[in-house]
C-alpha cells in the first residue's frame, strides 16, 4: 500500500523545487522548459527527494523504503504532479469503463466485463478532491475552466481522452464521473470485430459516409455513440477539411494527422466569474460554417445548437455527423423537437419536423446491455437504422435495419437512396 501522506508531502517538495528552477531559468534569460523536459527534470527531482528521505530514515534508525515502495512512491508523486493523482492507476487500467465518485471515499468502478466494484478513496478529504479537479481544470482543454462555488459544474477531457464531469455545492458532497475513452483511433473493422456492427451494417455505414449522407447517432448514456462517431469520421477521406464542435474536447480527430490532416476542433467556452466571455455551441456551429468546412461534426447535441446544426445540414454541408441522447431511433425526432422549442428561434414542432426531414438522412441507434450469455461482458451494438423519407405534418421515416435475433441490426426494408449507396460499394444482404 502506498503512503499517500508521503506522496502529498513529496509532491509539494518536488513542486517547490520545480518552481524554483523555473524562476532561475527566467532570471538567467533561458527559454522555458518544454513539457517533456519538465517531466524529465521532475523525475530527477523525485529521485533526489526519495534518496534524501531514505538517508533520513536510516539516520533516525528506521527502515528505509524498499525498492518496490520507492517505485510506487515515485509513480504516485509523478501522477500527483502531472497526472490525475490517485485516479491514475484506474485510468491506466484498460479494463476500467467508468469511474463514479460520490465524495473522496465513495468510489465505484465499472469494468468491461460488467462488474461494478467499490474502490479505495481517491483523496484524503473532499476538499482535496475538489483541489485535484481544479488542477485538472486549469490544464485541460483550450482554456482554464473554473470549478468553485461560483462555477459548481465542470466538463472536460482528460489527457488520455476520457471525459470528466464534476459538480459541487449542488450536491451534499462533490461528485465526479469519468467515462473512459478506451479506443482513441477506432475503425469500422474494429467495431465489426467486437460485435458492435455486422459486416452488412459496416458496409452500409461506410457507403453512407462516402455518399455524404447526414447521420445522427442516437443512444443512451455510455452506449458507445462517440466511439461509433469516431469510426465513421475515420471513413472520411483525408483530403476533406473537418470542423468539430464540442462542449469539451473529446473526439480528438485532430490528434491523428495521418488520418485527418485538416481539422479544426472548436470547444465551447464557459463564462468567467463575471458572467462574461461565453461562446455557446450554437455560436460555434455558426462560426464553423464560415471556416470553409467540408463537413461539420457536432460531438453531442444537448440544446439550442440543434437548430443551427440542422440549418447547416440543409445549406450544402452534406456528410455531417452528430450524436444525441435518445431511447430509440424513433424518439430522436421528438428529442430534436424539444431542443428546438428551447432554442432562441422557438421553432414550432411542424417547422422543426420540416427542418429534420430536409437535414437528416439516417438515424443510427446504438444500445448496450449486460449479456452474460456472450462472455459475460457489457455488449454494445447498433440495433436500428432509420431512414428519413420526408415530412407530412410529422417526420416520415422507415426502419431499414431492425433488431435481429441477437439484437444486432439486420436489413428490413428497401432504402430509397440505394443507388447512391451502391455507387459507394454497398449491396444489401437481402431482406
Amino acid at each position: 500500500m502506498i503512503d499517500h501522506s508521503l506522496v502529498k508531502r513529496f509532491r509539494q517538495e518536488v513542486g517547490d523545487r520545480l518552481a524554483h528552477q523555473r524562476r532561475l531559468d527566467q532570471a538567467n534569460g533561458l527559454p522555458p522548459m518544454t513539457g517533456e523536459d519538465e517531466r524529465q527534470f521532475a523525475r530527477a527531482l523525485i529521485s533526489q527527494v526519495l534518496e534524501e528521505h531514505a538517508r533520513s530514515e536510516i539516520g533516525l534508525g528506521r527502515t528505509p523504503p524498499t525498492v518496490e515502495e520507492e517505485e510506487a512512491l515515485a509513480a504516485g508523486i509523478h501522477a500527483a504532479l502531472f497526472g490525475v493523482g490517485r485516479l491514475q492507476p484506474l485510468l491506466d487500467d484498460g479494463e476500467v469503463e467508468n469511474i463514479d465518485i460520490n465524495g473522496c471515499d465513495r468510489v465505484f468502478v465499472s469494468y468491461a466485463d460488467g462488474q461494478e466494484l467499490m474502490h479505495d478513496p481517491v483523496a484524503d478529504s473532499d476538499d482535496e478532491l475538489i483541489e485535484l479537479i481544479q488542477i485538472l481544470a486549469a490544464y485541460s482543454g483550450l482554456s482554464s475552466r473554473p470549478f468553485d462555488t461560483a462555477n459548481p459544474q465542470l466538463d472536460l477531457r482528460l489527457p488520455d481522452g476520457s471525459r470528466l464531469s464534476a459538480v459541487m455545492d449542488v450536491t451534499v458532497r462533490p461528485a465526479v464521473s469519468i467515462r473512459r475513452a478506451r479506443l482513441g483511433k477506432v475503425f469500422m473493422s474494429d467495431l465489426v470485430g467486437n460485435g458492435t456492427i455486422s459486416q452488412d451494417v459496416g458496409r452500409f455505414l461506410r457507403a453512407a459516409v462516402g455518399a455524404r449522407k447526414n447521420l445522427m447517432i442516437a443512444g443512451s448514456t455510455n452506449a458507445g455513440k462517440t466511439t461509433l462517431l469516431r469510426a465513421l469520421a475515420n471513413e472520411i477521406p483525408p483530403s476533406e477539411r473537418l470542423i468539430t464542435v464540442e462542449r469539451a474536447l473529446e473526439l480528438g480527430l485532430d490528434q491523428f494527422p495521418e488520418l485527418h490532416p485538416n481539422v479544426v476542433a472548436f470547444e465551447q467556452r464557459l463564462p468567467n466569474s463575471e458572467g462574461q466571455g461565453e461562446i455557446s455551441m450554437a455560436e460555434l456551429v455558426r462560426r464553423s460554417l464560415r471556416m470553409n468546412p467540408s463537413r461539420v461534426i457536432v460531438g453531442e447535441v444537448l440544446g439550442d445548437e440543434i437548430v443551427t446544426m440542422l440549418n447547416a445540414m440543409t445549406q450544402g454541408n452534406d456528410g455531417s455527423l452528430s450524436t444525441i441522447h435518445a431511447n430509440s431511433s424513433m424518439e430522436v425526432f421528438n428529442r430534436i423537437s424539444t431542443y428546438a422549442l428551447q432554442a432562441g428561434e422557438r421553432l414550432p414542432i411542424d417547422a422543426t419536423h420540416m427542418l429534420i426531414a430536409g437535414a437528416i438522412d439516417f438515424v443510427v441507434f446504438i444500445e448496450k446491455r449486460n449479456d452474460y450469455h456472450v462472455g459475460g461482458r457489457l455488449r454494445r451494438y447498433v440495433s436500428s437504422i432509420r431512414e428519413v423519407n420526408g415530412c407530412d405534418g410529422r417526420v416520415l421515416s422507415s426502419e431499414v435495419f431492425v433488431p435481429g435475433p441477437d439484437g444486432g441490426a439486420v436489413p428490413h426494408a428497401p432504402i430509397s437512396c440505394l443507388e447512391e449507396l451502391a455507387a459507394h460499394g454497398y449491396t444489401p444482404g437481402g431482406w
